[in-house]
């Protein structure tokens, strides 16, 4: 048998790859991308949002649970207490128009704008909840009828829990029957039915139109209200059939609210305006008890739904979506609120979809008592507290609004020490004095996940120069601190102004509301790359403009002044001239800068080009950072420029035109990507010398061509090009890595600086750091001493050095904590370079190459990001191996093994279309992952059978529900610092997969964020997406134990 093996094939490795690799996407955080409609349950505490893709999501804060990968790409999903989240999917991909509770029931209706309609139900499968996909329906009219007659345009769950009124765009009501979706036709109540039984004088009125009320009477089962599209209201007697009261408006109907004690009506219109109708059983048509344009007299835009509720106080609660003036106010979206004399016009920065408003009274109550306002908007969920004085805004715990302003890059760290985890929570906790203290409101569900073994930051980068700091630990990712770095310039506006700022008389009373800001007050300020070190607080930040930025971390207010050095990377040589962007100026004098990080000094990169790469040190105390046209090293705490490295080659004519820059030539771009690919198709035989004299190369430069040429290639493996020199962007420098390890000789190891470069060239710098008791009085000397040049020439994105033990070196500062074993500094030393098409191993001084891992290629795949992982064995707690993630621009994830370059795993991650996908991609240091699915929402994925996040939850529709607001929290400190109460944090120390779950397999790649690669960079990876097609990313998401009834996973 042992003949049929493959060479190399061992089962017990086989059988270890098992208990240490398993890839699950687990869940996604953040907001739903194109939200459509909203749904929410009174008894369950639930919110539904569905979506334009055809998903629909619940989730609620206490948590819940699903096992790994149950979530499909884009099922609709459901939220109650922070973590508990359920996804499902439809199975056309069309919008959800609305989403619809059963009453008391664990099921929902969802409409889609196919007039399909769709049964879902919250079901209990293995002691957790799961949401499956029970029926479909659409609404059929007789043969020959036009489309309208049967086009649903209201639905209304009857309290009978077992019929749907649905109101069409013909005026007929149809009447279907739950669970099996079976037309009840003797029910029906058509537009001529009700026309029939009206009085006379209302008879000639016009053609009914489209049905665009339907509600149930809050104590009378048996009547329903219909409103028209043309302003008639009736009140129908279900068992009579039979117009029991009607009413006539001379305004277009919206919407039509009834009080809690059915003797009031309130319908809004077309107009700006709503009427209060007082309903009696007379025949004679009543007229309105009163007529109110809230925002006249001057035209408005149409009130498109209104609440009326009633208090214990006594006076109500009027909240209506629109009516603002149409002149000056007609774009704004808004929604009013209407109390005891007080209004505030809520003003949201992106269209409102829906809302709802919870109340705290049980279906039998007298008085409604809302408590919270909720608010779905295009970019973002909104809670408003309507029980405290001046109606503040609830933090939301999940479904945050990630993309506030553009997310431009990220940054992950594990296990946070608990002292700096502390400080972040406690300065973030006075950003938040505007927030209500009201514990959230959407508490539905139980968790049963338990408390998270760690604690995880992930940091995002904006637009507008802000970094803000997520807690990542769990399936909730809460905002934790946000960081400005707008007051260290100056810009159009000042920090200190208000953006809500009003006078008081001003009308209507607008305020803003929500964290969605999409504009920038200079798109310079943007964030490119970031750098924390959890050990020391020391923070660095770079940006556009090539500002780099250190920070530290202060609890308490200061003002002072941000040195400012200026980093000449072209160190005046000649012939060159800056074409993009000017540097941002910086605010001179002290500055006041808030508790948290604040910055201390400022590097300025000349010429001011994106920063491209960004490294820390803080033992060293040591900052290099990387443009287009060079890098260099900054002491920090000596406020000194070390040295500076110029790695501009006379052929990168594009690096010096910038982002920003509008002088661009898109015919040099088009030219050269041409010639480049017609280079890779001539003969090996004509190909030109590897570069200039006076670079050093890996070994003997002919010899190896040569052998490069006449080899012959595994199946899996493809020849691999070498670049020419002239190749735009070759000094862009894509990486860079501190290391204390033998770069001059064996016998003493020191402190180093690594750069990769576009165009293959590692630079390797030896540093003379000072001891601590003289190191503010001596320099940090810095001397390169290697230099290295790839033969194939492509960009390398990822430098590792690896100890003694083949494990890769430390954190600073890591082993001064205890947290990490010293490196092994015994044995010989071995640097890892990865570049876009290889990995290779140098032996360390002598820097000569040992093995290399050429990329499997066949279609075109490259190396977009790659980050030493630590994966732990689900079988022994002890065991656990150091590995290379790697994603490619194919959008597969593979894991190489160190130092031997074994592949060991595949799985096909991301759609290769999706290139910011791609380019967003950030690792963590054991097996996760996360990458943006949309511009509001982050997947997580995990290829770790030890570390895996995902919800757990329970929801019983049998518990008794408590329809009491939620408690105030005692102070904000609290809420901000508190362990939630309604945070899942979901570990799964399971061993393998269950036997339902498919594993996905595909190719490899990771590290190292390319921020904008200019117009060449996109018609390369645009010329390389059309070489071949992968597989429909969405149908590799398959759920463990996850029933879709719509033909997804069972």
């Amino acid at each position: 048998m042992r003949r049929f093996l493959r060479p190399g094939h061992d089962p017990a490795r086989e059988r270890l790859k098992r208990d240490l690799f398993q890839f699950n996407k687990t869940v996604e955080h953040g907001f739903p991308h194109q939200p459509s409609a909203l749904g929410y349950s009174p008894s369950l505490r639930i919110l539904a949002i569905g979506t334009r893709s055809g998903a629909v999501k619940l989730s609620w804060p206490r948590g819940g649970v699903l096992p790994s990968g149950a979530f499909p790409e884009h099922a609709p999903p459901s939220y109650g207490a922070p973590g508990v989240e359920f996804m499902g999917l439809h199975r056309e991909n069309n919008a959800v128009v609305q989403i619809h509770f059963l009453p008391g029931q664990c099921q929902l209706v969802t409409l889609l704008d196919d007039n399909s309609l769709h049964l879902w139900s919250l079901k209990v499968k293995g002691g957790v909840s799961e949401l499956q996909e029970d029926e479909s329906f659409t609404l059929r009219g007789p043969p020959g009828a036009a489309p309208s007659a049967t086009q649903i345009t209201v639905v209304l769950p009857h309290s009978s829990r077992e019929l749907l009124y649905l109101g069409t765009e013909s005026g007929n009501v149809f009447v279907v029957q739950l669970p099996a979706f079976c037309t009840l036709e003797d029910r029906t109540i058509s537009s001529d039915a009700v026309l029939q039984r009206l009085p006379e004088e209302a008879r000639h009125r016009r053609v009914f139109e489209m049905v665009e009320a339907l509600q149930e009477h809050p104590r009378d089962p048996n009547q329903i209200l219909i409103g028209y599209s043309r302003g008639l209201i009736v009140i129908w007697d279900l068992q009579g059939s039979r117009v029991l009261c009607h009413f006539l408006s001379s305004q277009q109907l919206e919407n039509v609210c009834w009080q809690r004690d059915g003797h009031l009506i309130v319908s809004c219109h077309s107009d700006g305006s709503y009427y209060q109708w007082p309903v009696s059983h007379d025949t004679q048509q009543p007229e309105p008890l009163r007529s109110c344009v809230p925002y006249g007299p001057f035209p408005c835009k149409a009130i498109t739904k209104i609440f009326w509720l009633t208090t214990k106080q006594g006076l109500p609660f009027t909240i209506f979506q629109g009516g603002m003036p149409r002149a000056s106010y007609g774009d704004r979206h808004c929604i009013s609120v209407v109390h005891n004399g007080e209004q505030t016009a809520f003003d949201f920065t992106s269209r409102v979809i829906d809302f709802t408003v919870l109340v705290e009274a049980g279906p039998g109550a007298a008085f409604d008592d809302p408590y919270a306002l909720v608010v779905l908007a295009e970019e973002e969920l909104v809670v408003i507290d309507l029980k405290t004085a001046g109606w503040p805004p609830v933090q939301p715990p999940y479904l945050a609004s990630l993309h506030c302003s553009a997310i431009t890059c990220s940054h992950h760290i594990s296990n946070i020490p608990l002292k700096l985890w502390e400080r972040i929570i406690a300065a973030g906790s006075r950003q938040n004095t505007h927030f209500s203290t009201m514990d959230w409101p959407i508490d539905g569900g139980t968790s049963l996940a338990p408390a998270p073994p760690q604690r995880d930051l992930l940091l995002t980068g904006h637009e507008d120069g802000t970094v803000r700091f997520w807690d990542a630990s769990g399936v909730c990712l809460r905002l934790l601190y946000k960081l400005s770095t707008v007051r260290v310039f100056l810009t159009d506006t000042d920090p200190s102004e208000s953006l809500n700022a009003q006078g008081e008389d001003e009308w209507p009373p607008l305020r803003k509301v929500g964290s969605f800001d999409p504009y920038s007050d200079d798109p310079r300020l943007g964030i490119q790359k970031i750098f924390l070190c959890k050990y020391s607080g020391y923070l660095t930040v770079a940006g556009t403009a090539g500002q780099v930025l250190v920070l530290e971390l202060n609890d308490e207010e200061a003002e002072h002044a941000v040195e400012q050095v200026e980093a000449d990377l072209l160190q005046d040589q000649e012939g060159y001239r800056w074409k993009g962007h000017e540097r941002l100026c910086a605010r001179p004098g002290p500055v006041c800068f808030e508790p948290g990080f604040q910055p201390f000094v400022l590097v300025q990169c000349q010429p001011p080009a994106v920063v491209t790469s960004l490294a820390l040190h803080s033992e060293w105390r040591l900052v290099a950072f990387g443009t287009s046209h060079g890098f260099g090293l900054f002491d920090h705490q000596q406020r000194r420029q070390v040295f500076v490295k110029c790695t501009l080659h006379p052929s990168d004519q594009l690096a010096l035109e910038g982002p920003l820059s509008r002088v661009k030539s898109l015919k040099k771009s088009l030219r050269q990507s041409f010639r480049r690919i017609r280079r890779s198709r001539v003969s090996s035989r004509k190909r030109r010398p590897a570069g200039p004299p006076g670079e050093v190369p890996e070994g003997s430069t002919r010899a190896e061509r040569a052998g490069l040429q006449n080899m012959e290639l595994a199946p899996v493996q493809r020849k691999i090009e070498a670049r020419s020199a002239e190749d735009s962007f070759t000094g862009f420098v894509r990486t860079l890595y501190f290391a204390d390890t033998y770069l001059k000789d064996s016998s003493r190891h020191c402190p180093s600086l690594w750069a990769g470069t576009n165009g293959g060239t590692v630079y390797a710098f030896a540093l003379r750091v000072p001891p601590a008791e003289r190191r503010m009085d001596e320099p940090v000397r810095a001397e390169q001493a290697k230099e290295i040049q790839l033969m194939h020439r492509a960009p390398v994105v990822g430098i590792l050095v690896l100890d003694g033990h083949s494990v890769p070196l430390p954190e600073p500062l890591e082993v001064a904590h205890d947290l990490s074993k010293s490196p092994d500094m015994q044995g010989s030393h071995q640097l890892l370079v990865v570049s876009e098409e290889q990995f290779k191993v140098f032996t360390l001084p002598k820097v000569s190459a040992r093995l290399k891992l050429k990329l499997t290629a066949l279609e075109g795949s490259r190396v977009r990001r790659v980050s030493a992982a630590r994966f732990g064995s689900c079988r022994a707690e002890d065991y656990g191996e150091h590995h290379l993630a790697v994603l490619t621009n194919l959008g597969d994830i593979q894991v190489v093994s160190l130092p031997l370059l074994k592949p060991q795993v595949r799985y096909s991650c991301i759609r290769r279309e999706d290139v910011s996908g791609i380019a967003s991609c950030v690792f963590t240091k054991y097996g996760q992952g996360f990458y943006l699915i949309s511009p509001s929402e982050f997947e997580r994925f995990s290829l770790s059978t030890k570390w895996l996040v995902e919800p757990r939850c329970l929801v019983d529709s049998a518990e008794t529900k408590n329809y009491s607001r939620p408690c105030n929290r005692s102070s904000p400190e609290k809420a901000s610092g508190q362990a939630s109460p309604y945070c899942l944090f979901p570990y799964r120390n399971s061993g393998s997969q269950s036997d339902g779950e498919e594993r996905r397999s595909g190719p490899v790649m990771e590290h190292a964020l390319l921020n904008d690669e200019k117009v060449l960079k996109e018609i390369q990876s645009t010329l390389e997406a059309d070489r071949g097609s992968c597989g429909d990313w969405r149908s590799q998401r398959v759920a463990v134990g996850y029933s879709l009834g719509n033909g997804g996973a069972e």
